[in-house]
């Protein structure tokens, strides 16, 4: 085999690698589903170097194309690690100890989601987001806030 041809078809073994993982993302189960569009708060867990997780942080959040968003700033674990190649997250619905999945966590840059996010924000935790409501949305705009998405796998 000549090299061109060895290089292309390891070009299309990776991209065949990637198509598979990025199709692994798996659908919740129903149950966990409707918890998602009603529960207040999820409970975050980042794996850490050495492949433990994290404590179960709070967070506000927004349940979208089969996603978890959330808007937070980029100095927290749960981005740091995704910045470190440790994407992976566990994710407990409406309470530390609630329903449970595995997800892989990614920051996003897309204005129409966030601006999404702020909507539902508005309506989801209506006595709290008129104080939180510019600093969301400055944070967004000069990178002290970043939108991360978490996809089930």
């Amino acid at each position: 085999m000549s090299r061109t041809a060895s290089t292309a078809a390891a070009a299309f073994a990776l991209m065949a690698v990637l198509a598979a993982i990025s199709a692994g993302a798996t659908e919740l189960p129903a149950a966990i589903r409707e918890q998602l569009t009603s529960s207040t708060y999820v409970y975050i867990a980042t794996q850490r170097k050495d492949g433990s997780f994290s404590k179960p942080a709070e967070i506000w959040f927004m349940y979208h194309d089969s996603a978890v968003w959330v808007g937070t700033p980029p100095t927290t674990w749960r981005v740091k690690r995704i910045k470190h190649r440790r994407p992976n997250a566990k994710i407990a619905v409406g309470k530390p100890d609630g329903p449970s999945f595995d997800a892989v966590g990614s920051i996003v840059k897309d204005a129409k989601v966030a601006d999404l996010l702020f909507e539902t924000y508005a309506k989801k935790y209506p006595d709290r987001w008129p104080g939180y409501t510019e600093r969301f949305k400055n944070g967004m705009k000069d990178g002290s806030r970043v939108l991360v998405k978490y996809v089930p796998k």
